[in-house]
């Protein structure tokens, strides 16, 4: 008898085709293009129109200040979960190639050189060895996709869904029961307790307080800010914690691992492109639904990195890669989104550049101060749409010539 045909498995181990990563390159870069000159043209162009549209829009490309969720408070999670995603594609060829070891040499070598950058792009060493910002944005990135990616290596999804589960409960019961000093790291919540307790600086009033509070989730004032004041050296963000401080890189790493999810979803050859976008968006759509319900006992903040806020983010993520999937992938609409495959496939040395050099400079230098001024909003209108053009033509001009300078 002829052996049984074995097609349809090699077919489900098969990855998708290399090109349906237009559509994680497009997203990538759609998600950068807001921080790298599109948040600027929307202000201008609100300033220029005066449009309550606009003016609704354009608050949200603005964080809020604690609890609660807005666009802009999406860029960075998107980002961590688009690194998840193509570590499913990196990391699975890493491992193929070259087995497990040498997958996370790779995965080392990488994480120390995005943190190295990440310091540099604080600040380096420009204010002192005890001013030097240990953890930031890049750092956060360089931890999270480090730690998923091995995770990614030696665990199956299965059990790294019983990971994702853990952090996220672990971090909430962190929070929820762990008991802390009952003084909030606030400027004016510190004046007032040094002027009642007569301390005369923020340690001798934080390390003399002797009573103990649990479940707090106020700015200042609860485990994760005051683990960073009593850990994290160097400089932080916020003076007193940093948000993206220690603890709080645990749930970032399940962001990460979120994605890590929807590129398995993008990896599974043996279910079609539109059966793909469907089982995004059920779970993008689950997401949304937890991280609400669960806001309503552990608050949705970014700045905390709250596990509802993880869930939250990661359902708007969701959805975006199966819009983007769909749109680019299964229906081949592929010219709109091109510019944005341009800063997608340089995503990092344009965010560096943006801050090194910044592409509204470079355009300020064709359209003088004394133009601008005149002008009044209509210069504004013209400098930030000029920034932009720089922005796009350095972009195209590295994808065409194939200088991808990727960590």
């Amino acid at each position: 008898m002829p052996p049984e045909p074995t097609a349809p498995k090699a077919q489900a181990d098969r990855p998708a085709p290399a090109e349906r990563l237009m559509s994680l390159d497009a997203l990538r870069g759609f998600d950068m293009f807001w921080i790298v000159g599109g948040a600027s043209i929307l202000r201008a162009l609100e300033k220029f129109s005066g449009s309550p549209i606009l003016s609704g829009v354009r608050q949200q490309l603005t964080h809020v200040d604690w609890a609660g969720f807005r666009f802009y408070d999406l860029i960075f999670p998107l980002f961590v979960f688009i690194a998840g995603v193509s570590l499913v594609f990196s990391t699975g060829k890493a491992v193929q190639r070259a087995g497990k070891a040498a997958a996370v040499r790779r995965l080392l070598v990488r994480g120390l050189l995005l943190f190295a950058v990440g310091v540099f792009y604080s600040g380096g060493i420009s204010q002192g060895l005890d001013g030097i910002r240990w953890l930031g944005v890049l750092n956060r990135i360089a931890l999270a996709s480090t730690a998923a990616g091995i995770l990614l290596v030696f665990l199956p999804v299965r059990a790294l869904l019983g990971v994702c589960a853990g952090l996220l409960l672990g971090y909430w019961a962190l929070l929820a029961t762990v008991p802390i000093r009952a003084v909030a790291l606030t400027p004016t919540a510190i004046q007032e307790g040094m002027a009642r307790t007569g301390a005369t600086n923020v340690h001798q009033l934080y390390f003399g307080t002797t009573e103990r509070v649990s479940g707090k989730y106020d700015p200042g004032f609860n485990v994760v800010n005051h683990f960073d004041f009593e850990h994290l050296p160097g400089r932080k963000y916020d003076k007193y914690y940093d948000p993206e401080g220690i603890l709080s890189t645990f749930p970032a790493i399940a962001t990460c691992l979120l994605g890590v999810f929807a590129g398995s979803l993008l990896r599974q050859g043996s279910l079609r492109p539109g059966q793909r976008t469907l089982r995004l968006v059920v779970a993008g759509v689950a997401c949304l639904g937890v991280g609400y319900g669960w806001g309503e006992v552990f608050p949705v903040v970014k700045k905390l990195w709250s596990s509802s806020f993880v869930l939250f983010a990661g359902g708007w993520s969701f959805l975006l890669l199966a819009a983007f999937h769909q749109a680019v992938d299964v229906w081949g609409w592929r010219r709109w989104c091109q510019p944005f495959v341009w800063i997608g496939t340089n995503a990092i040395t344009l965010y560096l550049l943006a801050s090194l050099v910044g592409y509204g400079s470079v355009a300020g230098r064709f359209l003088s101060p004394e133009v601008r001024a005149r002008w009044g909003a209509t210069g504004e209108v013209l400098h930030a749409a000029g920034g932009l053009l720089v922005l796009f033509l350095f972009a195209r001009a590295l994808h065409r010539r194939g200088l991808f300078l990727r960590l």
